[in-house]
């Protein structure tokens, strides 16, 4: 049995105006360390109205998913990012009869806010593909300085980014 640990998604980024944004995800415990897939426009679109609980006036591919799976008596049980290769992450949406549906990691995450579905990584995915920083530890007073913190970590993970090159996580 592959050992998947929690990971949360923090939000999305774009390094570099022009470029393709990225999904950043990171272990909620531990030693913390993050992971940057790369989607697209539409897929980073749909994955912030998911994240956000945003309701739309008619449902989106994400939203049509989960009532299309809820009519057949389905949901997502977890979201299992399950493996890198040749520079592409993978993953699988893992229903609650126990199916297992691969998919691309954007869709499957969307879909699994959408549902509150857990979201978890393969250890080996983060062995090859994650950024591990070094943020300092602060008591937040409250939801504004929590926040705050969690930019701050954010903005430093974007400049850890800028100086990566696809060499780095030697896939």
């Amino acid at each position: 049995m592959v050992s998947v640990i929690p990971i949360e998604v923090v939000g999305m980024a774009v390094p570099v105006p022009g470029e393709a944004p990225l999904m950043l995800l990171r272990e909620p415990d531990g030693a913390r360390r993050w992971l940057a897939i790369m989607i697209g426009y539409g897929e980073a679109e749909a994955l912030v109205r998911a994240r956000e609980q945003i309701e739309q006036p008619r449902p989106g591919t994400i939203e049509l998913l989960g009532d299309v799976l809820s009519a057949f008596g389905q949901g997502v049980a977890a979201v299992e990012l399950t493996e890198v290769r040749d520079g592409i992450f993978y993953a699988d949406l893992v229903l609650v009869d126990g199916t297992r549906v691969s998919a691309r990691p954007s869709d499957a995450v969307a879909l699994g806010l959408r549902q509150g579905a857990p979201i978890r990584v393969a250890e080996e995915v983060l062995d090859v593909a994650s950024v591990q920083l070094e943020v300092e530890e602060q008591e937040a007073e409250s939801p504004a300085a929590d926040a705050l913190d969690t930019e701050a970590e954010v903005a430093r993970f974007r400049a850890e980014l800028d100086g990566l090159r696809p060499e780095d996580f030697d896939l």
